[in-house]
């Protein structure tokens, strides 16, 4: 299976208005950061996925990913392959017994 995550969300800084000309207005802003992180892993063989809404790309919430997928195929053992994240190689990842990681390297051979 593959594996990665996808961050999504809003930073609220306006950076333009509409005005006279000569006249530089300003612009009160709030700064909102709303951020959601999609997990997700794909065996691209048969199309078999897992996908999970997460608040953060961390090791407590990838221990949470994995212990889901684990979960999800109990009878499998899963080659994750994975990128090379802080998280994914954290010595605070718990791996469950039926998934193997191994990480693509960070700038691939040509």
């Amino acid at each position: 299976m593959f594996q990665d995550e996808a961050g999504f969300g809003r930073i609220n800084t306006p950076k333009y208005c509409w005005c006279r000309k000569g006249i530089r207005p300003n612009v009160p802003c709030l700064h909102i950061r709303e951020y959601r992180y999609a997990y997700g892993a794909v065996e691209p063989l048969t199309g078999e996925s897992l996908f999970l809404i997460m608040p953060n790309c961390d090791s407590d919430c990838m221990n949470v990913f994995l212990r889901e997928l684990s979960h999800r195929f109990p009878e499998d053992h899963i080659l994750l392959c994975c990128d090379g994240a802080a998280w994914h190689k954290s010595k605070a990842l718990q791996v469950p017994a039926n998934i193997t990681l191994f990480h693509i390297p960070p700038i691939p051979p040509r």
